[in-house]
């Protein structure tokens, strides 16, 4: 009879966790908590003190900045945001494609065709394996830093949250301007927290988990919110495959993002 009850306590303790994280998404109940003050904080490098705050998502390839970001993004409405894409994704050989992608998604997460960049450089190429050089990286991410006033960066961590190389090569860039202090004075960086792969895929299952655990950053998207960040991955035509529709259902970074400060 216990063995029954407590098998039974296991079946429920995941669907009352699907029930709190789905009402609690219903509700509105959207995330945006940090410590230390507020996130959107007057920064010296901004001209204006009455100008929003300007921030720069650092992303490998096309797709990445609504895979991974799309959470950060949309709760970071008030700024004035830019993305700077270190590839234009040509793996496939589909890399043109994938940029006019790269446009369609972020017009509907609110970032402006003018302020987005793609970079096309031959070595800096689309694969797994090649780790891209950080001086010629460090280098582009510090002009586009500088030349639009960033006061804040927003990128992968060490993991690059799937272990792709060139995600990890944007963290050890941007990580090598920080350490230097290189980067212009106010400007901070965030860098987005890479989970275990059981995490990854527990969807808004993850909401407790992430609330608990010690972090600097939490986006959580409301239901609305969340099929926005669905229509943006959905622009991604060439990359619908059937493991990136479960990846879009199932994926906590579609709808939570945790990251941390440098």
């Amino acid at each position: 009879m216990a063995a029954t009850i407590e098998s039974f306590a296991l079946l429920l303790s995941p669907l009352a966790l699907w029930l709190v994280a789905s009402w609690w998404l219903r509700r509105g109940h959207g995330t945006r908590w940090w410590d230390r003050g507020t996130l959107l904080v007057t920064g010296p490098a901004r001209r204006d003190s009455n100008d929003a705050v300007r921030a720069l998502f650092v992303t490998a390839h096309p797709d990445d900045e609504t895979m991974f970001f799309a959470p950060s993004i949309l709760k970071l409405a008030r700024a004035r945001l830019w993305l700077l894409c270190g590839s234009t994704g040509n793996y496939y050989n589909q890399g043109a494609i994938r940029k006019e992608e790269l446009l369609k998604s972020c017009a509907v997460l609110g970032i402006p065709p003018s302020n987005v960049i793609v970079v096309d450089h031959r070595d800096l190429p689309d694969h797994p394996s090649v780790e891209w050089d950080t001086s010629l990286l460090s280098a582009l991410i510090l002009k586009h830093i500088e030349s639009n006033q960033i006061d804040l960066v927003v990128t992968f961590d060490a993991g690059g949250v799937s272990g792709h190389t060139n995600h990890k090569s944007l963290y050890t860039a941007i990580r090598y301007l920080h350490s230097e202090n290189r980067l212009p004075e106010g400007c901070r960086v965030l860098t987005l927290e890479t989970v275990s792969l059981f995490r990854k895929y527990l969807s808004v299952l993850d909401l407790p988990i992430s609330c608990l655990r010690s972090q600097d950053v939490l986006f959580v998207l409301t239901k609305e919110e969340a099929e926005l960040a669905k229509r943006a991955m959905r622009c991604h035509h060439s990359q619908l495959l059937w493991f990136r529709r479960l990846y879009i259902v199932f994926s906590r970074y579609m709808v939570i993002n945790s990251l941390r400060f440098l």
